[in-house]
């Protein structure tokens, strides 16, 4: 075939035979896959998790705290008579649950009696062991007895921590008012440095490296002080007297409209350092918070006029 010049189409025309020698057989087409439905996977049950667990013990120890030491000894009463009121009603059936001196409680008066004694020397541990229970009640008894333990134990924590309590209140009345006796002495100190430092400027004093450094330092406790007056007028469950807060107010307005002044007469060549800058930056930003309307508290109309005029000085400093 390779000399031939017709070709193999050429041969097949002539008529000549042709033998076909077994070639690789192709492979047959794979039929179509057809998508199945996965199987469904089996959902397992969710079990409480490590934070759900947690979550139960905080609304437990929140509800605990909550209750008041009256409620927890209601508490503690109730599921002593509940509990021997549940003993006395096994005295009905056939298998009484307590026995008194070898002798079943009956459901009489005095088998009553006799179940709510139990009740409460398994509650408070005492166990004389006079009465004995028998079948299923020895486990309500069991549970009684670490019950009672628990909230007679919370009770005993809500007496001492009550006292903690009282003198954490008389530690923070007495750290509150030497904190506001230490903002007005410092406010007073800020006030007579920067009238100091006015007069300085008055009398024509040309060194600005001295004054720079006494105005730098009075700034800086300035805003410290600041901060601590807009702290109290936005904290009303800390918020001191009127009469208190009323000198706190009028020693912050006279000391802005001092630095007012100092800054306005400046000596000439006077550069404020980048320390300076930003403490009056956060001095206005501080002293423009306080208002009548900006407060949470609504004061007297004098404190009100107060903080008015100290927001408007404050917008004129920067």
């Amino acid at each position: 075939m390779r000399h031939y010049r017709g070709g193999i189409a050429g041969w097949k025309e002539a008529g000549l035979p042709v033998e076909s020698s077994p070639g690789v057989a192709r492979p047959e087409p794979l039929p179509e896959l057809q998508s199945t439905p996965a199987p469904a996977r089996r959902i397992r049950p969710e079990y409480p998790t490590v934070s759900r667990r947690r979550q139960w013990g905080n609304a437990l120890l929140d509800l605990i705290e909550r209750l008041s030491p009256a409620q927890l000894f209601s508490v503690w009463l109730g599921m002593v008579v509940a509990s021997g009121s549940v003993y006395w009603l096994t005295g009905f059936s056939r298998h009484p649950g307590l026995v008194d001196g070898g002798r079943p409680i009956a459901g009489t008066l005095g088998g009553l009696l006799s179940a709510l004694y139990f009740s409460f020397v398994t509650t408070t541990s005492v166990g004389y062991g006079d009465v004995l229970p028998l079948g299923p009640v020895r486990i309500l008894s069991i549970a009684e007895a670490v019950s009672g333990l628990l909230i007679f134990g919370a009770l005993i924590a809500k007496f001492v921590s009550r006292r903690q309590d009282e003198l954490v209140r008389d530690i923070y009345m007495v750290t509150f008012e030497s904190r506001l006796d230490r903002v007005q002495t410092n406010l007073h100190l800020v006030l007579s440095e920067l009238q100091a430092i006015a007069n300085l400027c008055d009398e024509g004093v040309t060194q600005p490296q001295r004054v720079g450094a006494r105005l730098e330092s009075a700034v800086l406790v300035f805003g410290v002080e600041l901060r601590a007056i807009h702290a109290l007028l936005y904290s009303p469950q800390h918020a001191p007297e009127e009469e208190v807060l009323e000198a706190i107010l009028v020693g912050l307005a006279s000391a802005l409209r001092t630095l007012g002044e100092v800054l306005s007469c400046l000596p000439t060549g006077f550069v404020r350092s980048p320390t300076l800058e930003s403490a009056l930056r956060n001095i206005s930003a501080l002293a423009e918070d306080i208002c009548a309307e900006c407060v949470p508290p609504v004061y007297a109309v004098a404190l009100t006029v107060w903080m008015d005029r100290i927001q408007e000085t404050a917008r004129k400093i920067v």
